[in-house]
């Protein structure tokens, strides 16, 4: 198992980016934060998509983030 492959990096960098922008949407969408508050918000859910995908990486194929394969 190794999480430098090129798989691995792909699928977390897209799990984390789209995580991201999904948050920060969800965030703008509600009265009451700021940009700040939104860019916080969609930072930690991109953080807990890549750390759902190294995690993942205990399940099923080693060298994919997904916790489906």
């Amino acid at each position: 198992m190794t999480l430098f492959n090129p798989r691995f990096i792909k699928d977390s960098l897209e799990r984390g980016v789209s995580t991201f922008a999904q948050a920060w949407a969800a965030a703008m969408a509600v009265p009451g934060p700021d940009w700040a508050d939104a860019l916080k918000v969609a930072g930690v859910a991109a953080l807990i998509a890549v750390a759902k995908a190294v995690a993942a990486t205990r399940v099923g194929d080693s060298e994919s983030a997904s916790l489906t394969n």
